[in-house]
């Protein structure tokens, strides 16, 4: 059974306003923005499923005290399968803004990484186990569980040139286990509403299922 991500995007009004008088309120539901299921960046923003790479940014924070109305009724409405919600947490664009997305995870990724040669001459990382069709072809791979798990198969840094990109086994940055095509819909309006709202203002709060 797979696990899937659940929440909200929440905002606070704190201008012109007693403490007392604050509260969240929620903005849109998560399902708007993702309909992913990526262990990878679950466990690296929120210690689930996957959590050996990178230390979570925000793991297992319970669903904040004073959260939104917006969130207790979705909640509610999971309520005859509260038994399967779990890891329940929180984090604020403060936080995510103030993280080290170039930091390098602690292992090398399972998963081969495909990167295209940029217009100056860089390579630029295009995505995890992409076209592995191709791969087959350049690496000699034959079994399919050694396909999807190179990383265990071949030393760190391997190579296979295949012109304008390239396939090698190596190790994950935060930000590409979190990857922006998957993930930009929310950094976008979580950013928009944090304008308005300042970074403290603006925050995640998700669960899990499955």
């Amino acid at each position: 059974m797979g696990t899937d991500i659940d929440g909200f995007i929440e905002c606070r009004w704190d201008r012109w306003l007693d403490e007392d008088d604050r509260r969240w309120f929620g903005a849109i539901d998560l399902v708007h923005l993702y309909n992913g299921r990526d262990y990878t960046a679950f466990g690296s923003l929120f210690g689930v499923r996957d959590s050996a790479s990178f230390l979570p940014l925000a793991a297992h924070r319970g669903i904040p005290h004073d959260v939104s109305k917006e969130v207790q009724e979705n909640l509610t409405g999971f309520e005859p399968w509260r038994e399967e919600l779990h890891s329940e947490s929180w984090i604020t664009w403060a936080e995510l803004t103030a993280a080290d997305w170039d930091e390098v995870a602690s292992e090398v990724d399972n998963c081969v990484h495909e990167y295209h040669r940029s217009s100056d001459g860089s390579w630029t990382m295009h995505g995890r186990n992409t076209d592995l069709t191709r791969f087959t072809e350049l690496s000699g791979l034959t079994d399919r569980r050694q396909l999807y798990c190179a990383g265990n198969v071949f030393p760190e840094g391997t190579e296979w040139p295949d012109g304008d990109r390239l396939f090698r086994v190596g190790r994950l940055r935060r930000k590409d286990a979190v990857p922006d095509d998957e993930w930009g819909a929310i950094w976008s309006v979580m950013r928009t509403l944090a304008n308005l709202h300042g970074d403290d203002g603006v925050r995640l709060v998700v669960w899990f299922d499955g």
